[in-house]
């Protein structure tokens, strides 16, 4: 049983997009459904009575896919919108072990959850949404057994850094490449939900170079026990470009993962 106190009424950025995340998240092809998931599930290995605590775990779908395996998960998020729709759609298959909770709490504060005992922590795709990331760390490794795993999932912080990198193609030399204006400087950076609509909605990303994240991980007492990079796996259209841009696509990776060990 998870005794939680819950914070009430938290309307985050992310709750203005709640619809639009929804949607892209379910999407059959998305990346979350073709990429993360697949990947995740692999490295997770939510077996039966598995304790997983999802940590900005929006809508919940990697939450379900864990629960559908037999996993004991509580899925926490900030914002409120977004819990409601986890809530909304955790109605497991019949026949399936595992249990899910969805509540609102913010990442960097986990002091009302009582347990300490879960086997493994993921924080997938939100990350770079958090704006306190050593109290993030911090408040996790409490919440994790001695020998636990945190599992992070995030754009790759070296080629996909929002507003300061991008496919560029050569003509001369027939090359595809990302273009890098800045890497080594942490920035908050605002992003537009829908950058042609002048009111637009917004959301908020923090780049961090990656030495950033393994000095916080080893100082909130973790060593990292795995990397790996994953790519795209879309194709591009049929033309005189398809080849170039899909052999970019299987070179320079979209997310990195980070499997941890609490010490």
């Amino acid at each position: 049983m998870w005794y939680i106190y819950e914070v009430k009424n938290q309307n985050t950025s992310w709750g203005n997009v709640s619809d639009w995340y929804d949607h892209t998240v379910e999407d059959v092809d998305s990346y979350q459904q073709k990429v993360i998931l697949p990947n995740l599930l692999r490295i997770v290995d939510p077996k039966n009575g598995v304790r997983v605590l999802d940590v900005g775990c929006g809508t919940g779908v990697f939450s379900r896919a864990f629960a559908e395996k037999g996993a004991i998960v509580l899925g926490l998020d900030l914002g409120s919108e977004l819990i409601e729709i986890a809530r909304q759609r955790a109605v497991l298959k019949p026949g399936v072990l595992g249990q899910e909770k969805y509540v609102v709490c913010s990442a960097d504060d986990l002091s009302k959850i009582q347990e300490t005992d879960f086997d493994v922590a993921t924080i997938v795709l939100a990350i770079q949404n958090m704006k306190n990331l050593d109290k993030v760390i911090g408040e996790v490794n409490k919440k994790i057994k001695k020998g636990g795993r945190l599992i992070l999932v995030m754009n790759h912080p070296t080629f996909r850094i929002p507003q300061n990198s991008d496919w560029y193609y050569d003509e001369k030399s027939k090359i595809q490449y990302r273009k890098i204006a800045r890497y080594m400087s942490e920035i908050e950076i605002p992003i537009l939900m829908n950058p042609g609509n002048r009111n637009s909605k917004k959301t908020y990303s923090f780049h961090r170079p990656l030495q950033v994240y393994v000095k916080s991980l080893a100082k909130n007492g973790f060593v990292i026990t795995k990397l790996e990079e994953w790519i795209s796996h879309k194709e591009s259209q049929k033309g005189p470009k398809k080849n170039i841009e899909d052999m970019a696509r299987k070179e320079i990776p979209m997310f990195m993962c980070l499997e941890c060990l609490k010490a």
